[in-house]
């Protein structure tokens, strides 16, 4: 019987792994820069970290199991509250804000789609501990410049909850959940249907209608008034504006979620279709959930595999390869000369099944820039032959020059 992979997960070859990691590499260093370092948490997680979080209704979406202790465990379907936990649990005296990022797999129990696996990856950042426009702003900024080093074409969307939780101030609980549900899924007709028992639903519902629309503060504080929150968003709109953001006001994002508390932001790659968001993010307040003190934290996860999608087909990254095709003359000069190569940081093989020269120059077109032959001549004048595989051009050199050659390659 020949075994297949379980449904919503993938395999990935090498040369798409070189591409994700290249991808992958370009955004870790960019959230580098703004000081953001790394750390990681466990695979699996306690059943109630993510219950408490987003409610039982979640239960369903994840794979829950008990161990052999009888805990209620559960595979991680997201990052944040991990990341959350381990600052309630390692970092609370830690010098704040603290800058966290992370790169990890995640695992939810839903039906595969393109760009949407059962096992997938979430790239994101933590700022913990600030409570400021220029955090705020900081966590957007890094966002943009992360999402321009990755390559991928997205439309950026920032907003903030407190002109919508304003006009919605004195309806129920929740009522006032669905009519944030409706206001983040777009759907004014199931917000006119959710407010039409309402005292004044109808006036409700056009205000809500035109904040969702307002594409400056201006527009909008002519609506809510000057509520507490307008210099805080409006110094936010400053901030990114100063570093030349390309964003757009969209106060009809809520995010959908109780812990989120201010600032929210979305990105989308608009060649993804329905499903077209890549990022999500935004200021919330978890802490106080497991045990640690009320801090704000702000935060963005990106969907690292919808980016992928979006970038969509590639060539191997360009770092060159090289293949050491030797004559039985050679000797040990081969594996020599491979050592040389693999000093330099180029990928190199050297032949292990007695091939022939031309068969090892053909194998050598299928994996590699470069075939480095080795022959009697070549041994006795100490020069290698430097063959291009994709031009056909060879050429005698010094070991130290080939060498150069090949490293090189990639920037050009």
């Amino acid at each position: 019987m020949r075994l297949q992979k379980p449904r919503g997960t993938r395999d990935f070859l090498p040369d798409e792994m070189e591409r994700r990691r290249e991808i992958e590499a370009r955004m870790r260093e960019t959230v580098r820069r703004f000081g953001y370092r790394e750390v990681c948490t466990p695979v699996f997680e306690h059943l109630d970290l993510f219950t408490m979080k987003s409610g039982e209704g979640i239960i369903e979406e994840m794979y829950v199991f008990v161990d052999k202790g009888g805990r209620h465990l559960t595979l991680r379907p997201e990052v944040t509250a991990s990341v959350v936990r381990m600052f309630v649990n390692e970092g609370r005296n830690l010098p704040k804000p603290l800058r966290w990022c992370y790169f990890a797999d995640c695992f939810r129990y839903e039906r595969p789609q393109k760009g949407r696996y059962r096992q997938f990856w979430q790239f994101g950042i933590e700022l913990i501990g600030a409570d400021t426009a220029f955090a705020d702003a900081e966590v957007v900024v890094a966002a943009d410049e992360m999402l321009k080093a990755a390559g991928v074409t997205y439309d950026l969307q920032v907003g903030h909850l407190a002109p919508v939780k304003s006009l919605i101030a004195g309806l129920s609980p929740d009522l006032q959940r669905r009519v944030m549900t409706c206001l983040d899924k777009r759907d004014f007709g199931a917000l006119e249907e959710s407010l039409a028992g309402e005292r004044q639903g109808a006036d409700l519902v056009e205000s809500l209608t035109a904040v969702a629309g307002c594409r400056s503060p201006d527009d909008l504080f002519a609506i809510t008034g000057a509520i507490p929150e307008k210099d805080r968003i409006t110094e936010i709109c400053e901030l990114l504006e100063s570093q030349k953001v390309p964003y757009g006001l969209n106060f009809a994002i809520v995010r959908g979620l109780d812990y989120y508390t201010g600032m929210v932001f979305e990105a989308f790659a608009p060649n993804l279709g329905a499903e077209n968001q890549i990022l999500g993010g935004g200021t919330y307040r978890l802490a106080h959930l497991f045990g640690g003190d009320d801090v704000a934290s702000c935060g963005f996860a990106a969907g690292f595999d919808r980016i992928m999608v979006s970038l969509g087909e590639f060539t191997t990254a360009g770092r060159p390869g090289a293949a050491i095709v030797c004559t039985p003359e050679a000797g040990m000069r081969g594996l020599e000369v491979a050592a040389a190569f693999r000093a330099a940081g180029i990928r190199t093989e050297t032949d292990l099944m007695g091939r022939s020269l031309g068969a090892q120059v053909t194998h050598a077109a299928k994996s590699a820039d470069f075939a480095v032959i080795i022959g009697k001549k070549e041994c006795e004048s100490g020069l290698v032959t430097l063959k291009n595989l994709h031009t056909g051009e060879q050429r005698g050199l010094a070991l130290r020059d080939a060498v150069a050659e090949v490293s090189g390659f990639g920037d050009r």
